[in-house]
């Protein structure tokens, strides 16, 4: 589904931040996010590890509280809900955990884990209960003699399937999907992808799919926001992502990527030192102690966020005249 084919987005996230103090100091974990999110899309979000990625999900969805900002779900700034509202949004928002092992209790059933959700939020009881829990489990492709079976006797891409099983327990509109398949076998990876993909056909879901697998995110989504420093840098759809990255730090990114077809050759681009830290980060633009076309403007001013080409943005200097 286009973002075009949707009028009003489910999610708007305005200048969206979230700091922590450190040592008297302020981490900007996340630091000004701008995004609209339209129903039935897949956003993709990505960028190093320590980027915010992970924060930013778990903001937008108030597992964490915001610094600052507004998340606007159909409307409504989720950050002002309070009691049966906020338990409403809940419901209509979920999360699939990153990694299968730790995300799961050891010493909660198949049945009890899936079912947790259900009984929080007083859905079903006795056998519609335990019908629910074996219909879930069936979309996920696990089995109702599953039922009664501990975490630990399952494989990881099992294990991946009964947290999305409980993701799903709520009928929710909107999924964070933070790195749901960086802990899995490279075999089993395409599989959970295919299967969240399947899930969103039929059940109309809107993602926001956190990974670092670039090859992996250009397959799920239908945009792509690149992350550096808990900073926006690029935001576009899929294919105008991977054909034509403007970000130096996208292009980057994009040139660590294997192609397939031993014809073709790509540059690769090595980024210089190490991440800056969130704690001290550069003057003006966040990327340019690592860039490679870093300008004396680079330091002194931050780049504009605007529209270089349609639907295509970036937060970059080389674009000021663009």
């Amino acid at each position: 589904m286009s973002v075009q084919e949707a009028d009003q987005p489910l999610i708007q996230i305005k200048n969206l931040k979230k700091y922590y103090k450190v040592s008297g100091r302020e981490l900007k974990a996340v630091n000004d996010i701008n995004l609209d999110i339209y129903k039935g899309e897949t956003i993709g979000l990505v960028g190093e590890s320590g980027c915010g990625k992970s924060t930013a999900g778990k903001t937008i969805i108030r597992m964490h509280e915001a610094t600052a900002g507004e998340v606007l779900f159909n409307g409504e700034d989720i950050f002002k809900l309070k009691g049966r509202a906020l338990n409403k949004f809940k419901k209509d928002m979920q999360i699939i955990f990153q990694d299968p092992y730790s995300s799961l209790n050891p010493r909660m059933t198949v049945e009890e884990i899936v079912g947790e959700p259900l009984d929080l939020h007083h859905i079903v009881k006795g056998k519609a209960r335990r019908d629910r829990i074996v219909e879930l489990l069936e979309l996920v492709g696990l089995k109702s003699e599953h039922f009664s079976r501990y975490p630990h006797e399952f494989s990881g891409g099992q294990r991946q399937r009964i947290g999305i099983a409980r993701a799903l327990a709520l009928n929710p509109k909107f999924i964070v999907c933070d790195e749901p398949i960086s802990a899995l076998d490279v075999s089993i990876q395409a599989q959970v992808v295919n299967l969240l993909k399947d899930l969103q056909d039929k059940m109309g879901l809107t993602y926001l799919f956190i990974a670092h697998d670039l090859s992996m995110v250009k397959y799920i989504s239908d945009r792509i926001l690149v992350m550096y420093l808990g900073n926006m840098v690029e935001l576009t759809d899929s294919d105008s992502l991977y054909n034509d990255p403007l970000h130096p730090y996208t292009q980057a990114l994009l040139s660590s990527v294997p192609i397939p077809d031993p014809t073709i050759k790509r540059e690769r681009i090595v980024l210089e030192g190490e991440v800056p830290s969130p704690i001290d980060p550069p003057s003006g633009c966040v990327f340019r102690t690592r860039c490679n076309r870093a300008m004396e403007l680079c330091a002194s001013s931050v780049p504009e966020w605007r529209e270089v080409k349609q639907g295509h943005f970036t937060a970059c200097h080389l674009y000021n005249n663009a």
